[in-house]
């Protein structure tokens, strides 16, 4: 326990905790069982250190790694009940996917230990979602997506700009300080190199280039028992995509250019979304139908689309990819009948500062949604003011 006790504290000294992201304050910390989840780089690891730093008693809680070599020769349950007996009271455990066996553990620690409350966090989705069906009933669930502009303004800036409610976003409450640098500059900069904390580190395309090689050529392989042969054609078939979204599904191409059967094509585009490198566009539900079929792929955020071309992406796919980014994990965002998006009833067209409103005239509540303004005005929202949404 030694080891463990060590390389905690060390990783707690070195925690900033000048920024925070948004998730910090959503989350309810004192349920005895928290999961965070989201891809690689994110920042769950800082988001978890500096809430012990800011709110915890640091002798009375402890932050592992899964993948610690300590954990070859000892199992988590027996390090969480060594822990709890001598006063333990919460328990941080980071990439928990890298543990085998890891929600049988929870599960017992959750059910034999409980007055010891455990957040844990995992960057493969995919093996949460095979591993943690027995944990259903258990845990609260959070998903942390990448930097939204206001986050990546606040962290890049030092600054303390506030979210907006999407009411307050498509009436023009986003108020811009005037003496700040100007907010298209920086929009231009977050679109190919912002959506992740680790563009401080430098060197942001190779090391973005590099979590997109690992979830590719490792957590969905992993997960699907995918053979050499297969991971060669998913790590293909994402490339098509990059070249091509937003992708109109059309599995008879696809499966003719890449050799992929059309059966099992449906399910690599669901691994790749799970993964944090897609995003599904759908119709809306008809009837008794909860969702319909996918209407459109995006890659999950334009930084991929910069990543993954080696020339620069169409702008027209990225303003939409980062409309999508921002807005689906809060809202039900689905396809429109007349434009591009739509959300709660009301119609989003998503285009550069010469686009009309000819498309929204059959529209209920519709609105032009441009990437090179400053204000908004009459209907006609700044893109960046949606990244003020969380």
């Amino acid at each position: 326990m030694e080891e463990l006790y060590a390389t905690y504290r060390l990783l707690l000294d070195r925690t900033p905790l000048a920024f925070q992201r948004f998730l910090h304050r959503r989350i309810n910390w004192n349920s005895r069982l928290v999961a965070i989840l989201g891809a690689r780089g994110v920042g769950k690891s800082t988001l978890m250190l500096q809430h012990i730093k800011m709110e915890e008693n640091v002798d009375d809680a402890l932050y592992v790694l899964a993948d610690d070599f300590y954990f070859t020769s000892h199992r988590l349950y027996d390090v969480a009940s060594d822990f709890y007996r001598h006063g333990g009271k919460v328990l941080f455990i980071d990439e928990i996917h890298k543990y085998k066996g890891w929600s049988v553990e929870v599960k017992n620690i959750y059910d034999r230990l409980p007055d010891l409350r455990v957040v844990y966090s995992g960057s493969s989705i995919l093996d949460l979602e095979k591993g943690g069906a027995d944990l259903s009933r258990r845990k609260v669930e959070y998903h942390l997506p990448g930097l939204s502009f206001r986050e990546y303004v606040n962290l890049s800036q030092g600054s303390h700009l506030p979210e907006y409610a999407m009411d307050d976003i498509l009436q023009g409450k986003v108020d811009y300080p005037s003496d700040m640098e100007k907010p298209l500059k920086l929009f231009r900069q977050y679109l190919s190199e912002g959506y992740y904390p680790f563009f401080l580190e430098g060197d942001y395309r190779q090391r973005l280039q590099g979590v997109i090689k690992q979830m590719v050529d490792e957590d969905i392989p992993n997960y699907a028992e995918m053979t050499y042969a297969s991971r060669a054609k998913l790590r293909r078939l994402l490339y098509v995509l990059a070249q091509t979204v937003p992708f109109k599904p059309n599995y008879s191409k696809l499966e003719k250019d890449l050799g992929v059967s059309r059966n099992v094509l449906p399910d690599y585009m669901d691994f790749l979304e799970k993964a944090g490198l897609l995003l599904s566009l759908r119709d809306r539900a008809k009837g008794m139908k909860m969702m319909e079929k996918v209407e459109k792929l995006y890659l999950q955020n334009p930084n991929l689309a910069y990543a993954l071309s080696s020339t620069p992406p169409d702008i027209g796919s990225v303003r939409e990819t980062i409309f999508l980014a921002w807005t689906k994990p809060f809202f039900t965002v689905t396809a429109s009948p007349v434009s591009d998006f739509e959300i709660d009833g009301r119609t989003f067209e998503i285009g550069g500062k010469n686009k009309g409103r000819k498309q929204l005239q059959e529209a209920a509540e519709g609105y032009v949604v441009k990437d090179d303004i400053d204000y908004a005005f009459r209907g006609t929202i700044p893109l960046w003011h949606f990244g003020f949404l969380y």
